[in-house]
């Protein structure tokens, strides 16, 4: 008997010590703009001098999950253009909307006022970049954050896949080293895939880059090819097209790799984007330019292996803090422009708009680091054309709604360790970077764990989606 007691004492105990160990605040709630009371979408919100942080929604609405260690510290609200919202952690009320007012810096102001500076879109951005060396990290660092892949047609969701990772960099942009960058794949949730397996595009394209066959999808019939084949090039394309190691290491990581050779921000920045300054707001109380970009003389290329991503026009938006010329903030569209391109998105995407890339940075000590990466970009599933000879079933993969896809990928960092001792154990473990892999599901991982609220549109079709499969399975 007083060994049972005895049991459940130390069990009581266990349980208690866990609870106060993993003890949050949850805070979740809606940003809206004072004025037209419509909602703030990727506003900031974050614990002061700390990293732990998310982004709103398209409907305007967050939750984040705060450390009770941390009940005392302040908690900040802000969006480039309003006044910030703070309040301690363990005072902000889940029950009130929070409201921003608008806060703007006239450029006539600014400029009357201002010391000699530049004062162009072209010679502000040129200063950002020739101080990227002292506004960003000089040192490796880790970064953990949470992933969400979605893929999808114009009617439904077809894939899902949730992840937590973490990202190793050595900092050595400055001289364009971009292969001192690591990712792995922590912890994963994700639904069954339910794209057509039988993309013969996709198949075709894999034997001609793996087999040295060159066959084109109208020559090959589903019923003579493996499903396994199907499978393995389908996995093959995704890893191409969306993998993590592209996105870090490529050119749309143009901030980081602006050094590595034909770095859309490189040395001839100005030959394929032209700069304009547009005003100058407020961001959580400090002056920061915002400046357009436009196009250039030259077309925009990735240089993709195995996909034409050349011929695009630069179209977006870049905010400069007016104080350190540090980027915050770029807002980055490549627009299909020459003639080639321009036929090949309409045949192939239906959209001129190939890529669309938002990146946002958080200060912390001093240092920019990646905060928020939102990237979208169609993606070739199902190629042909309707026409009579086709089944029913196939005509209906033709038709508009399901047969043009595109993936969007969101990272929301929500840790920095610049600790070089914890960064240096780091580089011991096994680092595997594919969000595709099957992976165990921990539930008690997840239920701690800050990840990006799904805008409502989106949740109704993650409801759809797990009508037939488990977002949450344990494959």
């Amino acid at each position: 008997m007083k060994r049972s007691y005895l049991k459940q004492s130390l069990l009581f105990v266990f349980i208690l010590i866990s609870s106060i160990a993993t003890a949050q605040h949850e805070l979740k709630n809606k940003v809206v703009d004072f004025i037209n009371l419509l909602p703030i979408e990727s506003a900031s919100v974050y614990v002061q001098n700390t990293t732990i942080g998310t982004v709103t929604n398209a409907d305007g609405k967050f939750v984040l999950l705060v450390p009770e260690s941390m009940s005392k510290d302040t908690l900040v609200i802000s969006s480039i253009g309003f006044k910030s919202f703070k309040v301690p952690v363990e005072e902000f009320d889940n029950s009130f909307e929070v409201f921003l007012e608008e806060d703007i810096a006239t450029l006539e102001e600014v400029v009357l006022n201002a010391t000699p500076r530049p004062k162009t879109g072209d010679s502000i951005v040129l200063r950002a970049l020739d101080r990227l060396d002292r506004n960003m990290p000089n040192q490796a660092y880790l970064q953990k954050g949470f992933l969400r892949h979605k893929e999808r047609n114009k009617k439904e969701f077809k894939w899902l896949v949730e992840s937590a990772i973490t990202i190793y960099d050595d900092s050595t942009y400055v001289n364009g080293d971009v292969d001192n960058i690591k990712i792995n794949v922590d912890e994963v949730r994700k639904s069954y895939d339910l794209r057509d397996v039988d993309s013969l595009f996709a198949y075709s394209t894999y034997l001609k880059y793996n087999a040295n066959v060159n066959l084109k999808p109208k020559n090959l019939r589903r019923d003579t090819i493996n499903t396994s084949s199907l499978v393995k090039a389908i996995k093959w394309n995704d890893t191409r097209v969306n993998g993590l190691e592209n996105l870090f290491k490529g050119k749309l990581n143009m901030v980081r790799n602006s050094k590595a050779p034909k770095a859309l921000f490189g040395k001839d920045v100005l030959a394929k984007h032209k700069f304009i300054l547009d005003t100058i707001l407020v961001d959580n109380e400090r002056k920061i330019y915002k400046i357009k970009i436009d196009k250039a003389e030259d077309f925009v290329g990735l240089d993709t292996e195995g996909i034409y991503n050349e011929g695009y026009n630069a179209k977006g938006w870049i905010y400069i803090y007016w104080d350190n010329f540090a980027i915050k903030k770029i807002e980055y569209d490549l627009v299909a422009a020459s003639a080639a391109q321009k036929t090949r998105s309409k045949r192939l995407f239906d959209t001129q708009t190939n890529h669309k890339l938002v990146i946002s940075y958080m200060e912390y000590q001093d240092k920019m680091y990646p905060n928020y990466i939102y990237y979208e970009t169609p993606k070739l599933v199902n190629v042909g054309l309707k026409n009579e000879k086709l089944t029913e079933e196939e005509q209906e993969r033709y038709n508009k709604e399901e047969r043009f896809y595109y993936t969007v990928q969101e990272i929301l960092f929500t840790e920095v360790i610049v600790d070089q001792d914890k960064v240096k154990q780091s580089l011991t473990q096994q680092w595997d970077p594919d969000i595709f892999a099957k992976k165990p599901y921990h539930k008690s991982f997840w239920d701690n764990y800050n990840t990006l609220l799904e805008s409502e549109e989106d949740e109704q079709l993650i409801k759809d989606l797990t009508k037939r499969s488990s977002l949450f399975n344990k494959e």
